[in-house]
């Protein structure tokens, strides 16, 4: 039964209900956010209800998918998936949202607080995945 336990590089998402639009729009290209419909609050990651009124009504908004890293790792797994270090990094998008993500296109000693980067949408184990690159000129 050669392979049977193989675990797939990258879990796909399921998307619910509070974070099906974000996925969609991955598929589609998109970078997208939602906005308080009751106070204008702008939330990522998604939530049933908004933090700060408790408004469950929301508006879906394309993001700019550009920002600043605000933080940054190196991630070392010790076995696979992950053979190879990869850097994962809070971005702080222009709207003012944090995202958890990756970095492509850079090497370790380059990174640093505010480095401007600009989303892409790339396979990664067969599953598209919005990750960050420096915008030109900026490694």
């Amino acid at each position: 039964m050669e392979g049977a336990y193989l675990v797939p590089r990258v879990t796909p998402p399921v998307p619910g209900h509070d974070d099906g639009y974000f996925w969609d729009g991955v598929a589609a290209g998109r970078l997208l956010g939602r906005r308080c419909a009751a106070c204008s609050y702008l939330q990522h990651p998604p939530s049933p209800m908004c933090p700060r009124c408790g408004s469950v009504d929301w508006a879906v908004i394309d993001l700019a998918g550009t920002g600043s890293v605000y933080s940054w790792i190196i991630s070392h797994h010790p076995s696979q998936p992950d053979d190879e270090p990869r850097v994962v990094a809070l971005v702080e998008l222009d709207e003012g949202v944090r995202m958890v993500t990756n970095l492509r296109g850079i090497e370790a000693a380059d990174i640093r607080v505010g480095l401007r980067v600009g989303v892409g949408f790339h396979e990664v184990g067969g599953v598209r995945l919005p990750q960050f690159s420096p915008l030109e000129g900026q490694s």
